[in-house]
């Protein structure tokens, strides 16, 4: 049996972590799998999926302390993006693309950081399923990460399921 559903989130001009653990356990609920594979995606290259531990703690935004504990050591390794040319990537043909294609505003490519966020954390966790429950350990979480800044936008986060 395979199953494949999706929900929204919004992210904010901040990087935005969202718990949706709740919502893939439902899924595998309805879903009746026994025994399988739960592949919980982002399609969004600024975007991740994680798997981390709930920290009771939160600073003044609301974030929790160990997901912004990563949030600050992912900036010592890639620092916000907030001019042109401060990174190689957007060129001015990348820029020049996304205005005349898709219709961006130039500001928006600003978020190489975000991209090689995503990259470095991943787009997708994979977590077994046994006895009709994913099985993400005591303190396990699943929290959809958008990393890009410039702008708020609306989220797709999918859930695959293969099993019996």
């Amino acid at each position: 049996m395979v199953i494949n559903k999706e929900f929204k989130i919004q992210s904010d001009r901040r990087v935005t972590f969202e718990d949706v653990t709740d919502r893939a356990v439902q899924i595998v609920e309805q879903s009746g799998v026994k025994d399988g594979l739960m592949v919980v995606f982002s399609q969004h290259t600024t975007c991740s999926v994680l798997v981390q531990e709930q920290s009771d703690d939160v600073n003044y935004y609301g974030e929790q302390l160990i997901l912004q504990d990563m949030v600050n050591g992912l900036s010592e390794m890639f620092p916000t993006c907030e001019t042109e040319g401060q990174y190689l990537h957007p060129g001015p043909l990348h820029i020049k693309i996304a205005g005349e294609e898709r219709d961006e505003e130039a500001f928006w490519s600003l978020n190489t950081d975000a991209h090689l966020r995503s990259v470095l954390l991943g787009r997708s966790v994979s977590i077994p399923i046994i006895d009709g429950k994913p099985i993400l350990g005591e303190f396990g979480r699943i929290y959809f990460a958008d990393f890009d800044q410039v702008r708020a936008r609306q989220r797709t986060v999918r859930v695959h399921i293969s099993g019996e």
